[in-house]
């Protein structure tokens, strides 16, 4: 008898457990994953610019000003719900905005961007995704922002908002002044 209960018994255990862990992470923000790269310097990279094949930016280039670097591609559907708070704070003047088209093909963004409008100061383009390793970057849309050292001081995935924007990234914004 205890035998044919035994798969039961189990198969509840694992429930109970799964339903604990559901309820105390509810209501936590996924968005908010701890980076090791924060405190830390921009990792190294020489990436070509969007449409500027030839033209190669590297992270020592963007030193001597704080920059928002927002991680995008034409293929992401929560790229396009971000990308009017991106160009809100880019038409701002609160901070240099600069776009990393993530695994895309140029066509294809550049495409995306006369059709949603480019905000960016400056698009830089990781068709094979692999100076996106030494960020941590995993999926889009992902932002960091980078103070003028080249220290990233903060990083959100998922669709940056405008209540983002508002209780996280204008305050430290205004610390890096």
């Amino acid at each position: 008898m205890i035998r044919r209960l035994l798969p039961f018994i189990a198969f509840l255990g694992l429930a109970v457990l799964l339903g604990v862990g559901v309820m105390m992470n509810s209501g936590k923000d996924t968005s908010a994953i701890p980076s090791p790269l924060v405190g830390k310097p921009a990792p190294d990279f020489a990436l070509p610019v969007l449409g500027e094949p030839e033209r190669i930016v590297r992270n020592t280039d963007l030193l001597g000003a704080p920059y928002l670097l927002n991680v995008w591609g034409s293929w992401c559907p929560a790229c396009r719900d971000e990308h009017p708070v991106i160009t809100r704070l880019a038409e701002s003047g609160v901070i240099k905005v600069v776009g990393y088209d993530y695994k895309d093909t140029p066509g294809d963004a550049q495409r995306w961007l006369q059709q949603f409008g480019n905000p960016y100061d400056l698009v830089i383009t990781d068709e094979e995704g692999r100076a996106a390793l030494d960020w941590g970057i995993y999926g889009a849309p992902e932002t960091f922002l980078v103070d003028a050292q080249g220290v990233i001081r903060w990083k959100h995935v998922g669709p940056v908002t405008d209540e983002v924007v508002e209780a996280q990234l204008l305050p430290l914004i205004e610390d890096l002044r």
